[in-house]
């Protein structure tokens, strides 16, 4: 076992978020994936968020790693995820899941971002964006060298939600190859393409050529 996967002897991980949606995410992806290893969700072990005050998804999601890392004092992993536009200089970007003020208000972020898209709409012209996740894992609070695992997941924005699956954006994620929205896909389609997704099978991957 390489020293950069020392922590998986301990056969425990702590996933550092307290988004239901997220955890069921990452629950569901960590059985699809086989991956051996008992996560904990922070909650469980009463830890609350951290504060998210990185300028990039890299460094929150590495801020958000050492906060439940020290706390618990066992090894974590965190997610720091979005949907950037490109027309909108990449918001929501790292200020998704607040994007209309409140944190967690999944309609009300969804109705900010088709408002501030109305300018940009064309007819007959697709407006691009992604939903991007960085995975960051410590084996400590003061690892110097976390491991950083991303994924990037292309797609179109739609005009109207569409789908009852999934969690804060899904319902806007256009996949024009495949003909519906990312809240219309079961959870297994999903993981499987998806930027959380790509992030994972990353990291599972590093497990095994650790």
């Amino acid at each position: 076992m390489s020293a950069s996967n020392a922590w998986l002897s301990q056969g425990t991980l702590v996933l550092a978020s307290n988004n239901k949606g997220k955890i069921a995410e990452f629950e569901n992806l960590f059985q699809q994936l086989h991956v051996p290893i008992e996560v904990i969700p922070q909650g469980q072990l009463n830890i609350n968020d951290a504060v998210e005050d990185g300028l990039s998804f890299v460094e929150n999601a590495i801020i958000k790693a050492r906060h439940a890392s020290r706390i618990s004092g066992k090894p974590a992993i965190a997610d720091d995820s979005g949907i950037c536009v490109p027309v909108l200089g990449g918001a929501p970007g790292i200020y998704s899941a607040r994007y209309a003020g409140e944190h967690g208000d999944d309609a009300a972020n969804n109705a900010k971002l088709l408002q501030d898209l109305l300018p940009f709409r064309q007819e007959g012209k697709a407006i691009e964006g992604m939903f991007v996740c960085v995975l960051a894992l410590v084996q400590h609070a003061d690892d110097p060298l976390p491991q950083i695992f991303q994924g990037i997941w292309q797609g179109e924005i739609l005009d109207a939600p569409r789908g009852e699956n999934g969690f804060g954006y899904d319902p806007l994620f256009w996949l024009p190859e495949l003909g519906i929205s990312s809240a219309e896909m079961s959870k297994q389609e999903k993981n499987q393409i998806s930027h959380r997704g790509q992030a994972m099978q990353k990291f599972r991957d590093s497990l095994k050529h650790g």
